[in-house]
């Protein structure tokens, strides 16, 4: 491998690769290494349209721009001294010739790269006396896309993105020289199934996603580090939240995963957690069969003794267990370790799937199929086969994903049931049918790890608390266990603990528990389960 001189540090490099490939490879581009660039991104092909990126090079008289020059061995490079501040400042002084002054009501404002670069190699006042070029602000470039063009720099991201990763190429740049400007081909609006990562991928306020233009200032959220769990990709995030609500997500980087990316029904599936259908309070249905509130307490306690009592009279195997893909590999090993106390060995998990792409989206709409079927869940189509024989007497379902057609299309099979305990987070048809419906946490409240659809660990952290009573469905079904006297089970529940116990337990969850996963997620041991 060719190795290389930055500023005084030996670096190695992949053959071929670019020296900003190559320090971003070696995770120290913009840390240890500063070279600051707008054109080059790690996931598109090379522009070298910014200049920005300019080092000096020994034995190369002029300057070069780090992201089109290849690594030689023996390479020695400077990226700190006064020649190359010196052009860096050039760079930045023509790139705000014609920048509007409206960082107060920009918001890229807080994370905008020309904000930094500007206060890093901007000059104090500008020597120009010409009027700023005047064009187009507030322009619909599709139905989750505005773009100002006077804040645009022409760094060409956004057209490299829709020609390179979803292929659309709805963007090019139109006219030349100072009137260039980036436009939608006529009768192509920005409208492809990722068209929101523009916004992300613009190094300044020129490109917005209608869903959180003016909503907040970037300075107030805290990033919390997460995954998407609308399919069983398992794609990075990032959950932007403040004043206890998720404001939106924006892609994480995970090479292993999903790049830079996400689509954008991943991106809005954010709104699900303060859906107006999440399930907020207890229900037990009384002797009216009307379902009534009340306590958590009082309704683990209904369900213990409707179990308890139905167990002593007819055994366990008339109970069944359905588990959903939303639900994290904690919680299913907690109920793993519930059905296994009763002694039922009846239960399967319920998949929803729906479209999916040759990019990033699966199937499979639920984040954690591949988790449950690890854990030893079969599909739920067995099960509800069982039930609409007549084998099964009562269920525990976890979601509402039985009601799905590929399982009972409904919930007439669960009618006649003498038992229906009901864990989930949000509203289904199952509360009508339900004698215990019990509001569980969403994957953005609570500490978990998931598996993706390729057999990677992943794990999550909570951004926000809920403003009800809900807890895991693990800690909820420990409490149940506690309820009916079942060895081996105790109300205080914590996650992190539970990850451990099911690393040390599983050989597929090896080294795979909350901590031992890191930010980036690991593979099972046994991937191929």
């Amino acid at each position: 491998m060719p190795s290389f001189i930055v500023d005084g540090v030996e670096y190695e490099a992949e053959e071929g690769r670019t020296l900003l490939q190559a320090l971003d490879d070696a995770g120290v581009l913009m840390g240890d290494v500063e070279i600051p660039h707008y054109c080059w991104h790690p996931k598109l092909s090379i522009d070298g349209s910014c200049r920005l990126c300019q080092v000096e090079v020994e034995g190369v008289p002029k300057l070069q721009i780090a992201c089109d020059t290849r690594v030689r061995d023996g390479m020695i490079v400077h990226t700190k001294n006064e020649r190359v501040r010196t052009a860096r400042e050039g760079v930045m002084e023509l790139l705000l010739v014609n920048h509007p002054l409206d960082c107060p009501i920009c918001d890229q404002a807080g994370e905008c790269k020309l904000q930094d670069y500007a206060y890093d190699y901007g000059l104090a006042e500008t020597r120009s006396r010409e009027p700023r070029r005047a064009l187009a602000k507030n322009v619909e470039l599709g139905p989750e896309i505005v773009f100002d063009q006077e804040r645009c720099i022409l760094c060409r991201r956004c057209v490299r993105f829709c020609r390179e990763v979803p292929e659309t190429g709805e963007l090019c740049v139109s006219d030349r020289g100072d009137r260039s400007t980036i436009e939608t081909f006529p009768d192509a609006p920005l409208d492809n199934d990722y068209s929101m990562n523009v916004a992300d991928i613009c190094p300044v306020g020129a490109l917005t996603t209608k869903d959180f233009r003016f909503k907040i200032r970037t300075w107030f959220l805290e990033e919390v580090e997460g995954i998407c769990t609308g399919c069983a990709k398992g794609c990075n995030v990032y959950m932007g939240a403040a004043h206890n609500k998720v404001y939106r997500y924006v892609p994480r980087r995970n090479d292993e995963v999903n790049d830079t990316w996400l689509c954008d029904s991943g991106r809005l599936s954010y709104k699900r957690i303060a859906a107006p259908d999440r399930v907020q309070q207890p229900l037990v249905r009384g002797e009216l069969g009307v379902p009534e509130s009340c306590s958590v307490d009082d309704a683990i306690a209904v369900a213990a003794a409707r179990l308890r009592a139905l167990v002593d009279q007819k055994g366990a195997g008339v109970v069944a267990g359905i588990v959903s893909g939303h639900a994290s590999n904690e919680d299913l090993f907690s109920f793993r370790r519930l059905l296994d106390a009763l002694g039922t060995q009846s239960a399967g998990v319920a998949v929803v799937e729906g479209e999916s792409d040759d990019l990033l989206r699966e199937a499979e709409q639920a984040a954690n199929g591949a988790g449950a079927r690890a854990l030893g869940f079969v599909d739920a189509a067995t099960v509800a086969e069982r039930i609409r024989n007549g084998g099964v007497d009562a269920v525990i379902s976890l979601g509402h994903g039985i009601l799905d057609p590929r399982y009972l299309g409904g919930t007439d099979a669960l009618a006649s049931l003498d038992t229906v305990i009901v864990l989930d987070a949000h509203v289904s048809a199952l509360e009508r049918v339900a004698h215990v419906l019990l509001p569980a946490r969403v994957a953005a409240e609570k500490y978990a790890t998931f598996t993706n659809h390729a057999g990677r660990v992943q794990r999550v952290s909570p951004a926000l608390e809920p403003g009800f009573e809900a807890h895991p469905e693990g800690a909820l079904l420990a409490r149940l266990g506690v309820a009916m006297g079942l060895e081996g089970f105790t109300a205080d529940w914590n996650a992190r603990e539970v990850s451990r116990t099911l690393a040390a337990t599983l050989p597929a969850f090896a080294g795979c528990d909350w901590e031992g996963v890191g930010a980036q997620g690991r593979a099972l041991a046994e991937p191929g389960v």
